[in-house]
């Protein structure tokens, strides 16, 4: 159960929306993820029900925009099949998708890194050539140098204070982020969250990517984060070329693994301090700790 969102509940809503599916199961099904919670519906579906006051909007959006970009996408991408709306208690619209199968990159790590490398780079290529007429605004969309507000310094001096990094050279590093020039195109799509828990795998490679709460447009620097929070220093250049980017928004991509990855290793990880989550995420940390720890080294 999160937040009173239990198995009874999606048992009420399903039978009050969607009474031709009351009769399958309902399972709780456990995830990492901070925006919704998960619970499988009979074998083929799932219900997704955002457990965040700031996750609300995400489920209509995907309804809305997925089912026309899904065709252009060269991976499996969830498939909406219903819309609830509030009620029997809970507030926030919700939804129903098609089960993909698989399990998440992190409880299931990707073997086959080349192969996602690539497969990642045409999946971002796709979704930047794709018509963004009307697109809503990536949450992730903006220019990295948003992060200067406070969050980033206090993490690093949290960091460093625990003995993981060096002050001086993890400012260095943000203070060349910040003299990077900005993205001058048009809005494109990105995903805005291709983290491990996002992507799917079977038998070690990549065959789908899943959660599109952050989906929008805008830079598509943020959707490089798999570089440093999934590939290792030898597939990170076939991403690369697969991406089709020019240097400046490749920079910015790594700009994004060590400004998400030092302030949200502090926010969900265990060090005290200031604008640090009332709950630790293990699993969100330990991926922000592998984007900073890939990424600063870079920064040379």
């Amino acid at each position: 159960m999160t937040d009173g969102i239990d198995e009874a509940l999606v048992r009420r809503l399903i039978a009050a929306r969607f009474p031709h599916w009351a009769g399958l199961d309902v399972r709780a099904f456990a995830s990492a993820g901070t925006d919704n919670a998960l619970f499988r519906l009979g074998d083929d579906l799932v219900v997704r029900l955002p457990k965040a006051e700031w996750a609300t909007g995400q489920i209509e959006k995907e309804h809305r925009w997925l089912p026309r970009l899904a065709p252009s996408l060269p991976l499996p991408v969830p498939v909406p099949v219903g819309l609830g709306a509030p009620g029997e208690g809970f507030g926030r619209p919700w939804g129903v998708y098609r089960w993909l199968d698989g399990a998440d990159a992190w409880t299931a790590p990707v073997r086959d890194l080349a192969h996602a490398a690539e497969e990642l780079g045409r999946f971002g290529v796709a979704l930047r050539t794709a018509d963004a007429t009307g697109g809503p605004r990536s949450f992730r969309g903006g220019a990295v140098t948003a992060w200067e507000d406070g969050a980033l310094p206090s993490a690093v001096k949290a960091l460093a204070a625990a003995g993981l990094l060096d002050e001086r050279t993890a400012l260095a590093a943000w203070d060349r982020v910040l003299s990077l020039p900005a993205w001058d195109g048009p809005p494109v799509w990105l995903h805005g969250d291709l983290l491990p828990g996002n992507l799917l795998t079977r038998d070690g490679r990549l065959t789908a990517v899943i959660d599109f709460g952050g989906l929008g447009t805008g830079d598509p620097a943020a959707d490089l984060l798999p570089a440093w929070t999934l590939l290792t220093p030898a597939t990170r250049p076939l991403f690369r070329e697969a991406s089709r980017l020019d240097p400046a928004t490749w920079d910015r991509g790594r700009g994004w693994a060590l400004c998400w990855g030092l302030v949200t290793d502090h926010y969900y990880g265990s060090l005290p301090g200031p604008g640090t989550a009332p709950t630790p995420n293990p699993v969100l940390a330990a991926v922000a700790r592998r984007a900073w720890t890939e990424s600063l080294p870079e920064f040379g």
